[in-house]
């Protein structure tokens, strides 16, 4: 029962989703419309809707050293939920994309090319859907790839989807009744490991820098706060715990809540208080400026990692 996952170059993101994906299966609901895949004859695979079906059933991850499939069979050594679990390919992407309905391209975006261009893997790829999460890597460059029988998305998770509280954009998908299915398989994907939003595929440069490569500038910020702590006599464990409950708190009310980040720091900020005089320091530093450049940087960046090396 149920379709089969395949992540193909299943690397730090791939292993997070994955690890998402399995963690939500002993607590997901059942829905009232879900996915059946059905093969025919002919290799393409066709949707059907059941109502007992609304996750992959069966899970693949393929990488291309034998090393890195020893590493991935001892972490999925423990992950099968519910009866399921995951089946470990090494150096046979075709046949493995060939078992499955729905493939994550997962690999290092300069290897798409030669991924998908593999001899047979454009036939594997006919008639399924293919969602990438490669930075850079445009829908008009990998449907040149595969081939226009290929529904291909782009979807950007970060790497706290494995603890399910990640944050994935997912490219819009025009009005249809025929991609209804494939709306639902990637929102049934990508909601059972954090939130999931659909944008225009022309803001995913910045949903990289801002989500993707976000939690390594979220970490030096906490990082940071942790040392004041340390620097001001608290223990090192302590103060770290400090500082991650807080950030977790103040972006648990700014997203539950509904509360303006401006709100909430003015709302701490008393008049010749230890909250303003710490601010004033940071607006010395220049740290407004230097965040958002960094996401500037880190957006500019995106853009050029799925074009051609130059000569």
């Amino acid at each position: 029962m149920g379709y089969t996952l395949c992540v193909l170059g299943c690397g730090t993101m791939g292993i997070a989703v994955l690890s998402g994906v399995l963690a939500s299966l002993d607590s997901k609901p059942t829905s009232a419309h879900h996915p059946k895949w059905e093969s025919h004859t002919s290799g393409t695979v066709t949707p059907q809707v059941l109502e007992d079906e609304s996750l992959p059933s069966r899970f693949i991850a393929c990488v291309s050293r034998e090393e890195s499939a020893k590493k991935l069979s001892s972490t999925f050594f423990h992950a099968g939920t519910l009866g399921r679990s995951v089946e470990i390919s090494c150096a046979r992407n075709v046949q493995a994309v060939q078992q499955a309905n729905v493939v994550l391209l997962g690999c290092k975006p300069q290897l798409a090319s030669t991924i998908l261009n593999e001899p047979g893997m454009k036939e594997a790829l006919e008639g399924k859907l293919l969602i990438s999460i490669l930075a850079g890597v445009t829908i008009a460059q990998l449907q040149a790839m595969v081939g226009a029988s290929t529904k291909v998305v782009r979807a950007m998770p970060n790497t706290p989807c494995k603890i399910r509280e990640g944050m994935t954009v997912v490219s819009t998908l025009p009005p249809s009744d025929a991609l209804e299915l494939e709306r639902s398989i990637i929102l049934n994907i990508f909601s059972s490991i954090g939130r999931c939003r659909f944008l225009e595929e022309k803001h995913f440069d910045a949903c990289t820098a801002l989500s993707g490569s976000g939690p390594a500038f979220a970490c030096i910020f906490l990082e940071a706060m942790a040392d004041g702590g340390v620097m001001m006599g608290l223990p090192r464990a302590e103060a770290l715990e400090l500082a991650a409950q807080t950030l977790q708190g103040t972006a648990r009310m700014t997203l539950q809540a509904g509360t303006h980040p401006a709100q909430l720091k003015d709302a701490v900020t008393t008049p010749g208080g230890c909250t303003i005089a710490g601010l004033l320091a940071m607006e010395d530093g220049r740290v407004r400026s230097t965040i958002a450049r960094a996401i500037q940087v880190a957006t500019e960046r995106a853009s050029q990692l799925g074009q051609p090396a130059k000569k």
